[in-house]
């Protein structure tokens, strides 16, 4: 099947409507465009959320631009800009509603309550008159949030509306200096918290539900709603249950969603990291029976904001995950000429040959492959804070140990592993239970999760005891951490390694059992030891246990001895008799992405670098017939040499900056069944069944005394 391009494109109710509506029409048809998502007042022609005279000029202008388009056999799904409003940019509110306000009182003037009754007939009524047009689909705008309404730090619910319902909750009157005060109290997470999020979830989840009555009833069947998402960190502090909120926009057991998953502008190409692990994320929160269209946007649009050839490469980013169709946001929303930004066009032509290949081999991957990063999409209600008074504190960074992974060449999934990584305050969403099953398998830790471990009591099983974090500007002895010396042979290539921990905002204080192997040994500027840098353990569950003591490991410097030193931990954390993944080498920020197919396994590599590189990947395991496909930016895809020697693969030709290469295989020996670990699934943080390769045994360090 064909990638899709959904075209975003704003027309203006005016007398140039018909010639833009037909021009518009025009540059699809030259493009391989199938649907434009048509736009409503937004960006610079938003006035406040419409209604009267004005909302009658927008429904007319979207009825008669929808049958241009639909006579040009162009698909029309409708976007309007507002839903609660993104923010306020000196706009004011028309209509009586009841706005929102932040955690520290500042009062939007623009932007409605969720809780607000006259908002919520506004909303309904809104859709439900656009709905009668009968377009595919009718999306709410990613300002259907709590968090990122600006003026207001952080975002809104802190009405007296929604004090109100808390209150309900709590048994008693709440002010919002006591509500923000509780909620970010550092400790255990105080019962205000879960209640405010539940106020916020259930005031959500009822304007959904009547939205999608509406659209329903009004469309006759014909649309379904799709939803805008912004950062499942940021969701997770709004106490977002994602399964229950697709259901509430279902219309006949149907959604839609558009992931944001890429920056809006330039950005270096290691930033696919981030990319790649977002679509994964969000792949596992959506239900089966949603769509999935991720955002490709330039923002303010066009080149000038983000260059062609990054975007090319999100794209083929967002089709590798299996995406339905592309939602493009390419054009300035102010232009109303389609025409006028030939380079676009170009960009969609020249891209289509890459992004079909990859939509025909994508739809039949069986699932992805990888180290698993577990993520509770509640975690949130449960982290421990680490000052008071700020609700950005509350976001639980699932990005952090993705880029550490990815940019090291090594892949990750949300999906069941023998292998997994827990990073930072992570720690906390897991219970007693949970723990001991992530410590029975390979687990690898940073220095934050191994101290919330060791203050809940597992330092046996985890082969050091975590019993501070030291901040870089606390004064502590021997004196100021500087580097990491490796400490036994074997471990690298090279003799006498040393690795920057200069610039890490703190390190824990590890002090290892007896048994435990000691990989590297922190250092002061003037050599003496200030504690154990890495270290790994083979604990009585028979889980292999690795620790860091780095607390923002993603803020490591990258080189080759920390590549291979995380390669090694991998393969250890894997077990003799595990499974195996491929890992990649032959260059920095060399992204991979695994995933089963029916023929066997298939990596897809981004070269995050700006140099050119050639992938080189350790397949332990062996494979057998192996074939590769470079997909070149802006290019069409050609096959790709392969050089196998020593249960290596290296790519015969360079990939270059932004690039991406297929390789595709079967294995040589069985592919197994991860870890189990089907009680974690239940509670939203993998699913079982991930299949990976077997491997060979490395090296074994030095143990402590």
């Amino acid at each position: 099947m064909p990638a899709r391009y959904h075209l975003r494109f704003q027309i203006r109710p005016g007398a140039a409507a018909g010639r833009q509506a037909a021009e518009l029409a025009a540059f699809c048809g030259e493009s391989g465009v199938e649907e434009v998502v048509l736009l409503l007042a937004a960006e610079e022609f938003h006035d406040g959320h419409p209604s009267g005279p004005e909302e009658d000029r927008l429904y007319d202008t979207a009825a008669a631009t929808a049958a241009v388009l639909k006579d040009a056999g162009l698909g029309v799904s409708l976007n309007p800009w507002v839903t609660t409003g993104h923010a306020d940019r000196g706009r004011r509110d028309r209509h009586g509603f009841a706005p929102m306000v932040g955690p520290d009182g500042t009062v939007a003037a623009g932007q409605a309550s969720f809780a607000c009754p006259l908002w919520r007939a506004w909303i309904t009524a809104h859709y439900a008159r656009f709905a009668g047009l009968g377009l595919r689909t009718l999306w709410l705008e990613d300002d259907f949030r709590y968090h990122n309404h600006a003026p207001l730090p952080w975002g809104g619910g802190f009405e007296p509306l929604m004090l109100e319902r808390l209150a309900s909750l709590a048994g008693g009157p709440v002010t919002r200096e006591q509500v923000v005060a509780a909620v970010t109290a550092p400790g255990p997470a105080h019962p205000w918290r879960a209640q405010l999020q539940q106020v916020w979830r259930t005031a959500q989840l009822e304007v959904a539900a009547m939205v999608a009555q509406a659209v329903e009833k009004h469309s006759g069947g014909r649309s379904r709603l799709g939803l805008m998402s912004s950062g499942p960190d940021a969701h997770s502090v709004e106490g977002r249950d994602w399964t229950a909120l697709f259901d509430a926009l279902a219309i006949d057991g149907e959604a839609v969603h558009r992931p944001h998953f890429a920056p809006y502008s330039d950005a270096p190409g290691r930033a696919l990291s981030s990319s790649v692990w977002l679509l994964e994320l969000q792949r596992a929160l959506r239900p089966p029976f949603v769509r999935s269209e991720p955002e490709i946007e330039n923002w303010p649009h066009t080149s000038w904001s983000k260059s062609d050839t990054q975007t090319w490469s999100e794209m083929v980013t967002a089709q590798l995950s299996g995406a339905d169709a592309l939602f493009l946001n390419l054009h300035p929303m102010h232009s109303g000429h389609a025409r006028r930004h030939p380079r676009i066009a170009g960009l969609l032509r020249r891209s289509r040959p890459a992004l079909d290949l990859v939509a025909e081999r994508a739809a039949g991957e069986l699932g992805t492959c990888g180290v698993q990063l577990p993520v509770r999409p509640q975690a949130s209600a449960l982290t421990r804070t680490r000052q008071s008074g700020h609700l950005d504190d509350l976001e639980p960074d699932t990005n952090s140990a993705a880029d550490f992974l990815l940019r090291y060449g090594v892949p990750v999934t949300a999906q069941d592993s023998p292998v997994r990584v827990l990073f930072g305050r992570q720690a906390w969403a897991f219970d007693d239970a949970e723990v001991r099953h992530l410590l029975a398998g390979g687990l690898l830790l940073d220095g934050t999760a191994a101290h919330v471990l060791s203050e809940r009591g597992f330092s046996d099983l985890l082969g050091v005891t975590a019993d501070e974090t030291v901040g870089r500007e606390e004064p502590a002895a021997p004196g100021p951490y500087a580097y990491e010396h490796l400490s036994p042979a074997g471990l690298c290539d090279v003799e006498d390694v040393h690795l920057s921990v200069n610039v890490q905002p703190a390190l824990a204080r590890l002090r290892p059992a007896v048994g435990t192997e000691v990989w590297t040994t922190v250092r002061t500027p003037d050599g003496r030891s200030w504690g154990a840098g890495r270290c790994l353990h083979t604990n009585d569950l028979g889980g292999r246990v690795g620790v860091l003591a780095a607390t923002a490991p993603h803020l490591l410097p990258h080189d080759d001895a920390g590549r291979s030193l995380l390669h090694r931990m991998v393969r250890r954390l894997e077990g003799a008799a595990a499974p195996r993944l491929p890992l990649v080498s032959g260059g920095p920020h060399l992204i991979p992405r695994l995933a089963r197919t029916p023929q066997g396994l298939r990596l897809a590599i981004a070269n995050g670098s700006a140099d050119p590189a050639r992938p080189r990947i350790s397949l332990p395991g062996g494979s057998g017939k192996a074939a590769a496909t470079l997909l070149a930016p802006l290019s069409d895809p050609a096959p790709a040499p392969l050089v196998t020697a020593d249960r290596m693969l290296t790519a015969g030709l360079e990939v270059p900056a932004w690039g991406w290469l297929l390789v595709e295989w079967t294995p040589n020996t069985d592919v197994g069944r991860g870890g189990g670990g089907d009680s974690l699934r239940e509670r939203g943080t993998g699913r079982p069944g991930v299949r990976n390769c077997r491997s060979l045994p490395v090296d074994e360090p030095s143990r402590s005394p």
